[in-house]
């Protein structure tokens, strides 16, 4: 089948992230269901109506434009891919645009709140989980890591000596990023705590649960979400917004954008440039505050 072939071409070949391959599994399975019951064809075999029949039916269906632009993408990707191995003679998305998506900021937490939460004292104890906690957010808001690349993280990633991470990224591409001291200190304290602990299974994962299981997204996004609410009446809590807040204090510190690029682990510049809006609208609320005129 067409669509598994891809599958086992972006995941080994490509090497695509789990994550990545089961997008594009839910993404590509949603039309070849829609492709068999409404025109008992395969995907292989559309052209650009049967897109645009999609698309009108997704519509249909209430589902957003940012969605709508992502399952596009994954049929633009297919087709490519069909193309290149002379399946088809083209591709059916050629004359299909994607829905205007409206811009939307990246939601960031203020740097002022975040450190009341992680320097005041006064959410976070001693204990395994208040410190496991504590570090948890600290690497995420220090370093702009992304929630995959925090679950995959072992204490041999971390060199204590020139204060680093090493992470393993998008499309298993390393990047190493710097590490604030305060972090570091923290790190050995958490991992000597950790050391302590009587696991019956000791994970190699660096960020355990409470009884020594490797941490999985829920269980993070749980601890962000618990401890932001302390701090910020936002919808938004999840590590995602920790990453934001991180590039969003960099550039507002004036850091060079293409250093805030590499940190992040972006492959282009027009993925990291997004933050320079949350900094032009900072300057603008200055200015309406501070000015005479404004």
């Amino acid at each position: 089948m067409s669509v598994e072939s891809f599958l086992t071409y972006i995941q080994h070949e490509k090497r695509y992230s789990p994550h990545t391959v089961l997008a594009y599994r839910t993404d590509l399975l949603h039309f070849a269901g829609f492709m068999a019951g409404t025109y008992e064809m395969q995907p292989e075999d559309a052209r650009h109506v049967h897109i645009r029949d999609y698309m009108v039916r997704l519509m249909e269906e209430q589902i957003g434009a940012n969605s709508i632009g992502r399952k596009l993408s994954s049929l633009r990707s297919f087709y490519k891919y069909l193309y290149r191995r002379k399946v088809i003679a083209a591709s059916p998305m050629s004359m299909i645009k994607a829905p205007k998506v409206p811009e939307r900021l990246p939601v960031f937490v203020d740097e002022e709140r975040l450190n009341y939460l992680l320097d005041s004292g006064e959410f976070f104890d001693e204990s395994f989980p208040s410190v496991r906690d504590k570090v948890v957010i600290e690497m995420l808001f220090g370093t702009g890591m992304r929630l995959a690349e925090l679950l995959g993280l072992q204490a041999a990633d971390i060199d204590f000596y020139e204060e680093t991470v090493r992470v393993l990224g998008k499309r298993k591409k390393e990047r190493i990023i710097p590490l604030p001291k305060q972090l570091v200190l923290q790190l050995k304290t958490y991992i000597e705590l950790k050391s302590l602990q009587k696991f019956n299974n000791k994970s190699e994962g660096l960020f355990v649960t409470n009884k020594g299981a490797p941490v999985y997204p829920l269980f993070i996004y749980k601890i962000v979400n618990s401890y932001l609410t302390y701090i910020s009446t936002q919808d938004k809590k999840s590590p995602h917004v920790l990453r934001h807040s991180y590039a969003t204090s960099l550039l507002n510190r004036g850091a060079d954008l293409n250093a805030i690029k590499e940190l992040l682990g972006h492959a282009s510049l027009a993925a990291t440039q997004v933050y320079t809006h949350n900094s032009i609208e900072r300057l603008k609320t200055i200015y309406k505050q501070a000015h005479p005129k404004a």
